[in-house]
């Protein structure tokens, strides 16, 4: 994860509850003081006495402090900021994490311990050390998040031990970092009110359907081509919607700057939110309202078809759960589904046909 994003304060706060079970951990800092920790478990409000705690950045000694101490758990922060002096160079550079990492891997799988190494990355992506690590082991989690955003979301791209379809949703909080139970009703609560340019999705992060708030801006005319900005979407999916939009329906959206967000810090990059970024820009350009308990989603083709997506099921159940009462998507989804008594359920089958759907 990025710095500042959480790490620290998510990883302490799960080793104090296995701590707090009985289980004995152990926390290795190559980064702060003992100082620093201190305050900021006092912050957490961890008493555990099976918190194990060590200010160290020379690998050969944690090494020989942890077979002394057998833990449950261990915790490495971070893996750049630990050096050997097996290796000439400094420590972050790519030959020390590797060093760094496999020696660290070898000792907690003899002891059977579980270790987790902290990493960190840079927006440009100039460290490499990441990299190496997501190679040299089992799991690799990426917690993620804007930082003007309190939410943060806890994704696994490897896992050798289950599944890699399962995110956490969490809120970033004085206490530190708490659960969020239901993230769709988290992220559609400050959503406004009677205004255009705005549509809710149901997208899927995992195995979790979570419903978020897409909002597009047209403006202009400009001299020239116009502005295209994201923020939470793919640019590729919408240069493709937006030159859908004007071969199919006539938009004229070529001199018009657009701008794109995803409300919340979500990050709508599934092909299932292409109709719901559409309904958007339609919205914004004709200046007219969507109803605020309309649910679109849908896959874009290049010949203005609505493609169907997957995991329909609990996209709509959680439309239901949420009290939606129009849906729109495609035809090859929700042809034959029955409202009994539920929200009124739109199919459609090209793009052309959405003005009129929407309004």
């Amino acid at each position: 994860g990025d710095p500042g994003i959480g790490k620290t304060t998510l990883l302490m706060q799960a080793l104090g509850r296995i701590a707090d079970s009985g289980g004995q951990v152990i926390y290795v800092s190559g980064e702060e003081s003992a100082q620093q920790i201190k305050l900021r478990a006092d912050r957490l409000g961890l008493k555990a006495e099976n918190f194990l705690l060590m200010t160290e950045n020379n690998l050969e000694i944690i090494l020989e402090t942890l077979e002394k101490n057998q833990a449950a758990v261990i915790v490495v922060d971070s893996v750049q900021s630990i050096c050997s002096g097996n290796v000439d160079s400094h420590p972050g550079s790519l030959s020390q994490v590797r060093h760094v990492s496999s020696s660290l891997t070898e000792a907690v799988k003899r002891s059977a311990s579980a270790c987790f190494l902290i990493g960190h990355v840079t927006k440009d992506g100039a460290i490499a050390g990441p990299k190496v690590l997501e190679h040299m082991v089992d799991t690799v989690m990426y917690f993620e998040g804007e930082r003007g955003h309190p939410y943060r979301i806890l994704r696994a791209v490897k896992n050798r031990f289950g599944s890699s379809n399962e995110i956490g949703v969490f809120e970033m909080s004085d206490g530190g970092l708490v659960e969020v139970k239901n993230p769709s009703e988290l992220f559609l609560s400050e959503r406004a009110r009677k205004s255009s340019g705005s549509v809710v999705t149901a997208m899927v992060e995992g195995a979790r359907p979570i419903l978020a708030e897409i909002q597009a801006l047209v403006t202009g005319p400009t001299p020239g081509p116009g502005r295209r900005s994201c923020i939470g979407a793919d640019p590729q999916r919408l240069a493709l919607i937006v030159a859908v939009l004007e071969k199919k329906i006539g938009l004229a959206l070529f001199d018009q700057d657009i701008f794109v967000n995803v409300v919340g810090g979500m990050k709508a990059t599934e092909p299932a939110c292409d109709l719901a970024i559409a309904a958007a820009l339609i919205s914004s350009l004709s200046d007219r309202i969507i109803d605020e308990r309309t649910l679109v989603f849908g896959e874009v083709g290049l010949a203005g078809e609505i493609r169907r997506v997957s995991r329909v099921e609990s996209r709509l159940n959680e439309a239901v759960k949420l009290g939606f009462n129009l849906i729109i998507g495609p035809t090859g989804n929700l042809e034959g589904k029955s409202e009994r008594g539920g929200p009124r359920i739109i199919p459609v089958a090209n793009i052309s046909q959405m003005p009129s759907l929407l309004f």
